[in-house]
C-alpha cells in the first residue's frame, strides 16, 4: 500500500483484530458480513486518505484524520445491513467524522475570543523571539474580555489610562488594577512587540453592512460577512495581500479551520486571488478613525451648496414636472410630488463623473448578487477635542431603492428613506411584493377576505393603505422615465464650484484606504459629493422656509416615495 499508508494500515489491522473477538461473540448477527466490510474499507482506504489530505494542514494530521474516519466507517459498516449507495454512505460518514475531528481539535488546540480562534498548545515551549510572540498572543487570549481590551489599548494602541477609562466607562484606578493583574498573568518574560496577529487579539467588529446594486437571492454582504471570522478573513487582506497561511497567522487560527471559508468567500467574489496566490479584496471597510474637523468642513460646504440648490435648482425642477397631471396624492397636496421630484433631482442629477471604471468593485455572488459592498464599524474620532459646528448625523438616508415587478411590468417604485419619512426597516423591508399588492388592489384583483388577509395585513403594516383600505402612497400613471427624464441636470457652473474641494477631500480621506480602493473612494467622494446628503439638506430648507408646508404624519409615509403604474384609484 506504500509507505504513506503504513501508519494507517497498522491502525486498520489492529482495528480488524479487535473486532474479530466482538464479531465472534455475536454482535454482528444479522448485520453486514465482516469479510464484506473488510473489502469495502480496503477499496476505499486510498480515497479516504485523499479526503483527509484535502482537509488537513500536515501529513501527520491527515493520517490521524484518516484513521478516525476508517474506524468510524468500519464500525458503521459492521452495524449496517445492505447499503444501496455505498459512495454516499462513505462520504457522509467521512464528513461527519471530519466535523467531530475539527471540534475536538478546536477544544484541544484553540481558544475562542469573540468567535476568532487563537492557537493554544499544551506542549508549546518557545525557543526564539518569534515563538515568544505566538505564546504572548496565546496568553493575551486567556485574559478576560475587559482585561484583554485594556492590554490592547494600552500596549498596542499606546492610549493613556485616562483615555481607556473614558472609552470603557470604568474608573482609572480599575484600569490600573487590571493592567497590574494582566502583567502578572502574561508573565515578565513576555515582550510586547507590535507584529502580526493584531486581528487575532482585536478583531474588526462590523456594526452594519451596505451595498450598491442587486443583492441577489441572499441578503447582500451581511449574508456573507456577518460571521465575524468571515469578516476578519476578508479584512485581513484589505491593506496587504495575504495567502491562506498568512491569513491564518494574522487571525491566530490553524489554516484547517479557515480554508473552507476562504474558498467560500473567493467563490462569491469577496476574496480575489492574485497571480502570486495571495488574496486581496474590493470590499470597502469603514476606517476605524475619522476626523471630526474634516467631516465638519465637508458638511458646512454641503450646507452652502444646499442653499444655492434650494434657491436656484429646485424651482427649475418644479417647472419641469408641472405637466405631470395623471398622478394620485393621498392628501391631494401636489407639493408632496414636487418635493419627491426635487429630492430625486438633487440626489441623482447632480452626479460628477470622475471617469473611473468601477466594474471591479462589483461583487458577483453565486446567488445572483451584483453589488459593491460596504462594511460599517464604530469609527472613533482622531481629533476628539474638536467641537463640531454641525450635526451631520441628521442627514442620513437610505436609497435610491428601486423595485420593479416581473409579474406586473407596469409596476415600478422609487424611494429614499430619511428623517423626512416615517418608513422603517430600510431596503430589507421594502419588497417588490408590497407594490404588487397595491397594484392588485388598484386593478380590482385583490379583495379583502380571509384568503388575502396576509396581503392586507402587510399593506397596513407599512401604512401603504389606510384601515379602511384606501391607498396611502403617491402614484404616477405611466413609466418612471416619463417623470425622471424631465428633470434637468445640474448646470456645469455649479459642478465646477465643488470639484476642487471634493477632489481635495477625496485625497485626504483616501489616505485611510488601501491602494486598490482609491478609484472607488475618489468616485464616491467626488461623484456623490452632493447626492442624498445634500438632497436631505435641500428638503429641510424648503420645508423650513415656507416653500412647502410642513409634512403631516400621513404624508411622511410616502415622502420621497413614488409608485409608477398604468392605473390610478377611481
Amino acid at each position: 500500500m506504500g509507505k504513506i499508508f503504513k501508519k494507517i494500515f497498522v491502525k486498520f489491522t489492529n482495528l480488524l483484530q479487535s473486532f474479530s473477538t466482538i464479531w465472534s461473540n455475536g454482535v454482528g448477527v444479522n448485520k453486514m458480513d465482516k469479510r464484506k466490510a473488510d473489502e469495502i474499507i480496503t477499496q476505499y482506504l486510498q480515497k479516504i486518505y485523499g479526503f483527509a489530505v484535502k482537509k488537513s494542514f500536515s501529513f501527520d494530521e491527515a493520517e490521524d484524520l484518516c484513521s478516525d474516519i476508517v474506524q468510524e466507517v468500519y464500525l458503521s459498516l459492521l452495524k449496517a445491513g445492505d447499503i444501496a449507495n455505498i459512495d454516499g454512505y462513505i462520504w457522509r460518514i467521512s464528513s461527519y467524522t471530519y466535523s467531530k475531528y475539527v471540534s475536538r481539535k478546536k477544544k484541544q488546540e484553540g481558544v475562542s475570543i469573540d468567535n476568532v480562534i487563537l492557537p493554544y498548545y499544551e506542549d508549546y515551549f518557545p525557543e526564539d523571539p518569534d515563538e515568544d510572540l505566538f505564546r504572548l498572543r496565546r496568553e493575551v487570549a486567556f485574559l478576560t474580555k475587559t482585561r484583554r481590551q485594556i492590554v490592547y489599548l494600552f500596549y498596542y494602541e499606546n492610549h493613556s489610562v485616562s483615555h481607556i477609562s473614558a472609552t470603557l466607562g470604568i474608573p482609572e484606578g480599575t484600569v490600573k488594577w487590571h493592567l497590574n493583574k494582566a502583567r502578572n498573568e502574561l508573565k515578565e518574560n513576555f515582550t510586547m512587540e507590535r507584529k502580526i496577529g493584531t486581528l487575532g487579539i482585536s478583531p474588526y467588529i462590523p456594526t452594519s453592512f451596505g451595498h450598491n446594486g442587486d443583492p441577489g437571492s441572499n441578503d447582500g454582504p451581511e449574508y456573507y460577512l456577518s460571521d465575524k471570522l468571515n469578516c476578519n478573513i476578508v479584512y485581513s487582506v484589505y491593506f496587504e495581500p495575504r495567502s491562506t497561511d498568512e491569513i491564518a497567522e494574522e487571525l491566530g487560527v490553524t489554516p484547517v479551520y479557515i480554508e473552507d471559508k476562504v474558498a467560500f468567500l473567493e467563490e462569491n467574489g469577496f476574496l480575489i486571488k492574485q497571480p502570486n496566490g495571495k488574496y486581496t479584496t474590493y470590499v470597502q471597510f469603514d476606517p476605524t478613525t475619522y476626523s471630526l474637523e474634516l467631516e465638519d468642513r465637508k458638511t458646512l460646504l454641503r450646507q452652502e451648496l444646499a442653499q444655492t440648490l434650494a434657491r436656484e435648482y429646485a424651482p427649475k425642477i418644479i417647472e419641469s414636472v408641472k405637466d405631470i397631471t395623471e398622478l394620485y396624492v393621498p392628501t391631494g397636496n401636489r407639493q408632496l410630488f414636487e418635493a419627491a421630484a426635487i429630492f430625486y433631482g438633487v440626489a441623482n442629477k447632480c452626479y460628477i463623473n470622475t471617469g473611473k471604471d468601477l466594474g471591479k468593485y462589483f461583487i458577483k455572488t453565486t446567488a445572483g448578487g451584483n453589488f459593491a459592498a460596504h462594511v460599517n464599524c464604530n469609527s472613533q474620532p482622531s481629533d476628539p477635542d474638536y467641537k463640531p459646528k454641525t450635526d451631520w448625523s441628521k442627514y442620513w438616508s437610505c436609497g435610491n431603492m428601486t423595485r420593479w415587478s416581473d409579474k406586473y411590468p407596469a409596476v415600478y417604485s422609487w424611494s429614499i428613506d430619511s428623517h423626512l419619512s416615517s418608513r422603517k426597516g430600510g431596503w430589507v423591508n421594502n419588497t417588490t411584493e408590497d407594490y404588487e399588492y397595491v397594484y392588485e388592489l388598484l386593478n380590482g384583483t385583490l379583495t379583502e377576505n380571509e384568503a388575502n388577509a396576509e396581503k392586507f395585513a402587510r399593506l397596513k403594516e407599512r401604512e401603504f393603505i389606510t384601515e379602511d383600505g384606501k391607498v396611502n402612497i403617491m402614484l404616477v400613471k405611466g413609466k418612471y422615465s416619463d417623470v425622471f427624464d424631465k428633470i434637468p441636470p445640474l448646470e456645469e457652473c455649479y459642478k465646477e464650484k465643488i470639484v476642487s474641494f471634493a477632489l481635495e477631500y477625496a485625497a485626504m480621506v483616501g489616505k485611510q484606504y488601501p491602494p486598490q480602493m482609491q478609484d472607488l473612494i475618489t468616485a464616491y467622494e467626488v461623484g456623490g459629493f452632493i447626492g442624498n446628503t445634500v438632497a436631505v439638506m435641500v428638503m429641510d430648507i424648503l420645508y423650513s422656509d415656507g416653500t412647502f408646508a410642513p409634512l403631516t404624519d400621513k404624508e411622511r409615509v410616502t415622502s420621497n416615495l413614488l409608485m409608477f403604474t398604468d392605473v390610478l384609484p377611481q
